[in-house]
């Protein structure tokens, strides 16, 4: 078994592990895992590793001194070995894995559909992350999705639950919604989806002066600006922002001259993870952090399910998704790389910042027999 590891402590150091292939317990399945997206979101579960428990879901092998984690992917895998009556060899699964070619499961709560991961370990994580849908229970299933599917699942929800968030909150009553970092999916989902809504404020979109003509070109901005011209907005609007990279230089700037018409900030991603703000900094000290809060969809999701049921919800958010993959498409272009050692220069851009936002990969494992 090969395990993709990356150094907790610096994100730019990655390692490959070979383990022998785990044997597995009653009930338990062993899954090749086929194919995973990766993309600047990863980054955020690296970076809010420990503070959220993404390093838990999946163990690192060999790592005596717990440095080194394995950042979860969304991806497809199949089962191989099975000890549950309940799910075959050859079956299909969409999930959350780690960057690796095999995996164990422990499956409780099965139904047609899906089930849980009730691995000990995981046990205290997010209800969402140990959810694995079986792709014979989908009436609509299309294997030309996936490669879409896996890139902009996780990220698009995400970006559902934003929008029904500032929904409900009606906006807080703000005259702009400022989007920073407009170029990331995650970012596109979410004005896409306050577009499809009569009674959204108008959508500002904030971006590198290189991917402005990319972001003006998808048509979901009511404007685009760059981080050079940020004098180009207007700050005496109420304001609600929402953060997809954690540039403190760029948060301080804003919240230090929206001042109290910044309603109210919410940080979704940390791509920027080696720009760490601090109390100390000026512009740190800009920030209205009494206003600012991390947005975690999963605590959203799950709020969700308990207003509208399962089938409410999945209901909600299919027709969601199926919009956003279908705009989508007009931009997307997702290269496959095959084999976790190939992995490692996609991985090395993304952290670095120096991916096209419109060359999206997707990382297809090499799988060994």
């Amino acid at each position: 078994m090969n395990q993709f590891q990356t150094l907790k402590s610096d994100l730019t150091k990655s390692r490959i592990i070979d383990e022998d292939l785990p044997i597995i317990g009653d009930a338990e399945i062993l899954l090749k895992i086929e194919s995973f997206a990766f993309t600047a979101n990863n980054v955020t579960y690296g970076v809010a590793g420990d503070t959220i428990g993404y390093w838990k879901f999946f163990p690192a092998a060999q790592n005596s001194d717990n440095s080194w984690g394995c950042i979860p992917m969304w991806g497809f895998a199949e089962i191989v070995e099975s000890k549950n009556q309940n799910l075959d060899v050859g079956e299909r699964l969409f999930g959350y894995f780690p960057a690796a070619d095999s995996l164990v499961l422990s499956p409780v709560k099965i139904s047609d559909h899906s089930f849980s991961d009730g691995k000990e370990h995981r046990k205290e994580l997010p209800p969402v992350y140990n959810n694995y849908l079986r792709l014979n229970g989908e009436s609509n299933y299309d294997p030309l999705m996936d490669p879409i599917r896996a890139l902009l699942f996780p990220l698009h929800i995400t970006a559902f639950c934003l929008c029904d968030s500032l929904e409900e909150d009606q906006y807080l009553g703000a005259s702009q919604i400022i989007i920073i970092s407009a170029s990331s999916k995650t970012a596109i989902g979410l004005a896409q989806g306050l577009g499809d809504s009569k009674s959204s404020p108008k959508v500002v979109g904030l971006t590198s002066a290189t991917n402005s003509k990319f972001v003006e070109d998808l048509g979901c901005y009511d404007e685009v600006i760059s981080y050079d011209q940020l004098d180009k907005i207007d700050y005496s609007q109420g304001t609600v922002m929402v953060d997809m990279a954690g540039n403190r230089e760029i948060l301080g700037t804003l919240h230090g001259k929206l001042e109290g018409n910044m309603l109210k900030c919410l940080t979704v991603g940390m791509t920027h993870w080696d720009n760490e703000t601090t109390a100390e900094d000026a512009l740190g000290q800009a920030m209205l952090r009494e206003r600012t809060e991390f947005f975690f969809a999963p605590a959203h999701i799950q709020k969700r399910i308990g207003d509208w049921g399962h089938e409410g919800y999945a209901n909600k958010t299919n027709l969601f998704m199926t919009a956003r993959a279908l705009q989508s498409k007009n931009w997307m272009q997702i290269i496959e790389i095959d084999g976790l050692e190939n992995f490692i220069s996609t991985y090395e851009e993304v952290v670095s910042g120096k991916i096209n936002p419109g060359n999206i990969r997707i990382k297809v494992a090499n799988n060994k027999e």
